[in-house]
């Protein structure tokens, strides 16, 4: 189909193998380099990075206006990995017009998605495979790949104005951390997180 952004699109997600769409406008990469700060143990994160800066999550999205009305859509792979005992995650984000949801829907592997709002209410939820999870407006949200060595892959979409906002999670990081205690992923408070009025 025409990928005039004024007409009908489909696209097809290959299940062989690597999870990847058949088209798409956008790829972001995201790599150990772009991730400074965001996990709690900075020594071993320094110490991966100087091995190798690794791949740990990409996006794939495709164009569609940023304007109400519209949806913005496309695949985040999630890969497998670990920096100490913290599991490879996405930086994770508000939406910039706060009162807007998003919607994920599992495709391959297994992990969580780690949610709060900025009034201090938080969620973990659990992706597996043909999950679908819903995030309501206001609630900042980061993918998390819990499984050994399989992607975490999941299918979005959210509002064309909704926009994303990065900044606030990167000062503040999120509320709960999913780290590998015991051989089992757990939710554990995150130590460096300060209220709002501390900061």
């Amino acid at each position: 189909m025409s990928t005039d952004t004024k007409r009908p699109s489909t696209f097809e997600i290959s299940q062989a193998g690597s999870i990847v769409p058949s088209r798409f406008d956008y790829h972001v990469i995201r790599r150990l380099s772009d991730m400074e700060g965001q996990f709690l143990e900075q020594d071993a994160y320094r110490v991966l990075l100087s091995a190798e800066d690794r791949l740990v999550y990409e996006v794939y999205e495709m164009q569609r206006p940023k304007v109400a009305g519209e949806l913005l859509h496309g695949l985040s792979i999630v890969h497998p990995g670990k920096v100490g005992n913290e599991y490879f995650m996405t930086k994770g984000h508000y939406h910039v017009v706060l009162d807007t949801a998003e919607i994920y829907y599992c495709l391959q592997g297994e992990g969580h998605m780690v949610m709060e709002t900025p009034d201090g209410d938080w969620e973990v939820a659990t992706l597996r495979r043909d999950t679908v999870l819903y995030v309501p407006p206001r609630w900042a949200h980061r993918s998390v790949n819990t499984h050994r060595s399989e992607d975490l892959v999941t299918f979005f979409a959210y509002p064309g104005h909704a926009g994303h906002d990065y900044v606030s999670i990167e000062k503040q990081g999120f509320r709960k951390r999913v780290v590998e205690q015991e051989g089992n992923p757990q939710v554990i408070d995150n130590p460096r997180w300060l209220p709002p009025e501390a900061r």
